[in-house]
């Protein structure tokens, strides 16, 4: 494939750092546009930077945006629509497919529009309505915030009482706390099962063949408690379009036809032995997901959005086995405390004992003369990728190279990929969900 030019975009925080030096890698032209002024350095050193992307939509390519937000709204969807209606290639959303994401109401009457079971949900406005609402339905319920505080992922929470009175505790709590910035919250009713996250590419008229299964990884300590953060690691697998992909995205394939939606979309979901339960959508790339796609790409990375984002039919290839990816971190994440950060991690050195980078994902790091080094502010500078034929051989292999990363204060979860092995595989055959693809 002859040299492109990509134009990688974060009009909210910088997310797609690692993407774009893959791209870079592989020898086409990449010049990335970071808006938030705290995350200027993120990327120094590692990719070509642009002060005005808008001035560089005619020299691009490919324009790929990496979220749904501009600053504190949702927009990116109607910058990309306007950019393929000028007859750019964009890998992004539309209006539509980021409301998906940032109303979760609107979410769940899509998918139930297309015939796809949804989880009992209920949105409400009010606080005390909610309160009400649990007092006079006695259950366990997940707290879902909207809005632009569901990215304080914190707030989210997973009732355990029979009775919903630890709902009722929280719902009280976030009134006195959030409710000047909560705008309204979706109570769920709590379901057991396997959650697991079932993933496409899209190239404006179909999914690609190859499907992603991720699990994720949402709480900050091993064991899966503490606080909820945007992710500490995920585990994955590619195969076909199976039961899990036909009953969930499948059915939303003309959908996303009619809106020219392009790039990565996936349906979180709760799946038991008697259904498919979708909890929420992510019209984007995911954080570290695509980090570890992207490592689990065997072909070019860069040819492959170039021809999704052209609607060209992209040919993928990938690993056959299972991979996972662990976030490693540094205080004060998930929380905001300025001189905590630059006591322990601001500008910190990532010094490594071997001189392969084989697997290691940049997330908030720059480059200064050729030492790595912490950029941004939130605490979160590397995912560390491995594969293997096995789930415990690639997770031998993450823990391996992490092993050779030397970082004051860094943390990170040592049971990325256990639950897997440890049932998750075997219910998920058992129930017949893993079976041939149609």
């Amino acid at each position: 494939m002859d040299t492109k030019n990509f134009l990688f975009c974060s009009l909210d925080a910088a997310l797609i750092t690692d993407l774009a030096w893959q791209v870079h890698r592989e020898g086409h032209s990449v010049k990335y546009y970071i808006e938030a002024e705290s995350d200027q350095e993120i990327g120094d050193g590692f990719v070509p930077k642009t002060d005005d992307w808008e001035s560089d939509v005619e020299w691009a390519d490919v324009i790929v945006f990496d979220d749904i937000w501009v600053g504190a709204d949702i927009g990116t969807g109607a910058l990309a629509q306007d950019l393929r209606e000028r007859g750019k290639a964009v890998v992004g959303g539309t209006p539509n497919t980021d409301h998906l994401e940032e109303d979760r109401g609107y979410a769940m009457e899509v998918l139930e529009e297309h015939g796809v079971n949804t989880v009992e949900h209920h949105i409400f406005h009010d606080f005390d309505e909610g309160v009400q609402f649990v007092q006079e339905n006695p259950a366990p319920y997940v707290i879902k915030p909207l809005g632009e505080v569901q990215n304080v992922k914190r707030l989210l929470y997973v009732g355990n009482e029979d009775d919903g009175s630890d709902v009722v505790d929280v719902l009280r709590a976030y009134k006195k706390a959030w409710g000047h910035r909560m705008k309204g919250f979706q109570l769920q009713r709590k379901v057991e099962g396997v959650e697991v996250a079932i993933c496409g590419f899209f190239d404006g008229e179909q999914f690609i063949d190859d499907v992603n299964f991720n699990f994720e990884h949402k709480k900050l300590f091993p064991g899966n408690i503490g606080p909820s953060t945007g992710e500490m690691g995920t585990s994955m697998f590619w195969g076909g379009r199976n039961k899990l992909f036909e009953e969930t995205l499948g059915k939303l394939e003309g959908w996303l036809a009619n809106e020219g939606y392009v790039g990565s979309i996936d349906v979180n979901c709760i799946v038991n032995e008697t259904g498919i339960y979708p909890l929420e959508f992510t019209p984007r790339f995911g954080y570290p997901t695509i980090a570890l796609q992207e490592e689990s790409i065997e072909s070019s990375t860069g040819e492959f959005f170039y021809d999704l984002a052209h609607g060209n039919d992209p040919d993928l290839q990938v690993h056959n086995g299972y991979q996972i990816g662990v976030r490693i971190v540094l205080p004060p994440f998930p929380f905001d405390d300025e001189k905590t950060y630059d006591e322990n991690s601001r500008n910190a050195a990532v010094v490594f004992d071997t001189d392969s980078r084989e697997g290691i994902h940049i997330e908030d790091a720059k480059q200064v003369d050729g030492q790595w080094r912490v950029a941004g502010e939130s605490g979160m500078p590397l995912v560390v990728t491995g594969k293997g034929e096995t789930m415990q051989q690639a997770r031998e292999q993450a823990y391996g190279r992490i092993d050779d990363i030397v970082m004051p204060n860094m943390y990170y979860r040592d049971d990325i990929g256990e639950r897997w092995t440890e049932g998750d595989g075997d219910r998920l055959q058992a129930w017949g969900y893993l079976g041939p693809q149609s």
